[in-house]
């Protein structure tokens, strides 16, 4: 049985691991990170809702990047 392939997948899995756990940790260092023009925040007296919509679709352009070019 050639377990190479789920050697490899585990290897891009770990390593997509630690680059979110970096983000997260510089993510307090880099004023941009949830504060885009198209983030959503809404507070009311006792109830706060944010969803960071612009910030996810510049992860997502920014990752389907990364892997374009991993892929070529």
């Amino acid at each position: 049985m050639d377990l190479g392939p789920i050697g490899k997948l585990l290897i891009l899995f770990g390593i997509f691991i630690v680059l979110i756990g970096l983000f997260l940790l510089l993510s307090d260092k880099l004023p941009w990170v949830g504060r885009l023009p198209g983030d959503i925040l809404i507070k009311k007296d006792r109830f706060t809702f944010y969803f960071p919509l612009a910030t996810c679709i510049l992860l997502s352009l920014l990752l389907t990047f990364i892997f374009w070019i991993l892929r070529r």
